[in-house]
């Protein structure tokens, strides 16, 4: 192999595996968008790397397809796309439509693009006959806000459930309230992503009829229950939200998710509870988290922070229910000392209002929402775009997941 092949291999290895690392980041607790735009130009700058190389570069862009990876198949994705070479294109769509976790790397490289030059390919893979073609164009379209038009309306009533689910997800992604009375239909599927992603875009679309679905998700031990309490307790009045979430944490199955419910809410009513829960090892960072959602305090910066206890092994991993594989990692999160978070609080509590719920220390507004999607942390960043467009009904959700590039355009920054 040449000194060339060499370097050219090293910009795949490497763009695949920044590739991966965002991917797990867009959704950690300790990346802002600024560091989300860091990766981002780390991945583009090896996507230069092999775009100069031209030929020898897709050589071996289609090589590492067979490493079946997700990260490898949006390196290919993006050179075949860019190209607009049919048989490239082919290449990387017969191997990325193998399986869903696959199928991810197609999605992003489309979402990585601009919008003008995805659009084709896009409108193509909407077209065909293939459930899971159509399923990769709409959750393209989805990742660049567009509406997929009349495939949209013809998925939501398809009999391929994974098709269906993209499908009912990228209503509510778009905040397509004319569509609602589809997704009313699917609110009892028997299907249980199909339910969820109902009622999730139900609810971002102000259907009060999705609450009771969610809420049954969260007591039944779904794959999708912190999802599901997470925009139900959004959508649900503050004392309504109270009930349910006392009811979850007087159960043990729930009470991780009792806690993640009290962030949710930003009631500062509850965070004498939350610094007790700190107490409890398995429950003690995500007790860290919630009280950071609600006072915005970083308990690291300002020394609130203790010990991991020898041996201890942080909570749930991975939640494979979603298409987004989505990390939840507690060992990304700091381990909070109730000593010392309790004495913050004694001074600092006059400051918060019972009854007003907050966001990073902050009452939820509009304005208040907007600076954290500008300034905040990934999860706290989602949360933000859940709450507009929950406060907007009809409006899309931001995407925290985009391109840093494309999101600091959006926000003006």
């Amino acid at each position: 192999m040449t000194i060339i092949s060499i370097i050219i291999e090293q910009h795949a290895e490497d763009k695949a595996f920044n590739w991966l690392l965002r991917d797990s980041a867009v959704h950690a607790p300790h990346y802002s968008l600024k560091d989300i735009a860091k990766l981002d130009n780390r991945v583009e700058a090896h996507i230069d790397g092999l775009r100069i190389a031209g030929e020898e570069g897709w050589k071996i862009g289609k090589e590492v397809l067979a490493m079946e990876e997700a990260g490898e198949v949006f390196t290919a994705a993006v050179l075949a796309f860019e190209s607009g070479d049919e048989a490239r294109i082919h290449d990387v769509i017969a191997a990325g439509s193998v399986s869903p976790e696959l199928s991810r790397g197609i999605i992003s490289a489309l979402g990585w693009l601009s919008y003008q030059k995805s659009a084709c390919f896009i409108k193509k893979l909407l077209s065909e006959q293939s459930p899971v073609l159509r399923r990769i164009g709409i959750a393209a379209s989805a990742v660049h806000r567009q509406y997929p038009g009349q495939a949209l309306f013809d998925a939501l009533s398809d009999s391929d459930t994974l098709l269906k689910a993209r499908a009912l997800k990228a209503v509510g992604e778009l905040g397509r309230n004319d569509l609602i009375s589809l997704v009313r239909k699917s609110l009892h599927s028997e299907d249980e992503k199909c339910r969820f992603y109902a009622a999730w875009s139900a609810a971002l679309l102000g259907d009060e009829a999705s609450i009771p679905v969610l809420c049954d998700m969260v007591k039944g031990d779904s794959a999708f229950a912190e999802k599901a309490c997470s925009i139900a307790l959004r959508r649900m009045n503050l004392s309504e939200t109270h009930q349910f979430q006392s009811e979850l944490a007087n159960r043990n199955e729930t009470k991780r998710i009792a806690i993640i419910g009290a962030g949710v809410i930003g009631d500062p009513v509850s965070v004498p509870w939350i610094i007790q829960m700190m107490g409890i090892p398995e429950l003690a960072c995500v007790a860290g988290e919630s009280f950071t959602i609600i006072t915005g305090v970083d308990i690291a910066y300002e020394d609130l922070e203790g010990e991991w206890p020898e041996g201890f092994e942080a909570g749930p991993t991975e939640n494979t229910a979603d298409e987004d594989v989505e990390m939840d990692n507690d060992e990304d999160l700091p381990w909070p000392k109730p000593e010392l978070i309790q004495n913050w609080w004694k001074k600092n509590s006059n400051k918060f209002k019972n009854g007003t719920r907050y966001l990073l220390g902050q009452p939820i507004t509009p304005e208040n929402l907007l600076q954290v999607l500008k300034n905040g942390r990934q999860r706290q960043r989602a949360a933000a775009g859940l709450k507009l467009a929950i406060i907007k009904p009809g409006q899309p959700v931001f995407e925290v997941r985009a391109p840093g590039f494309k999101q600091k355009k959006m926000l003006g920054i």
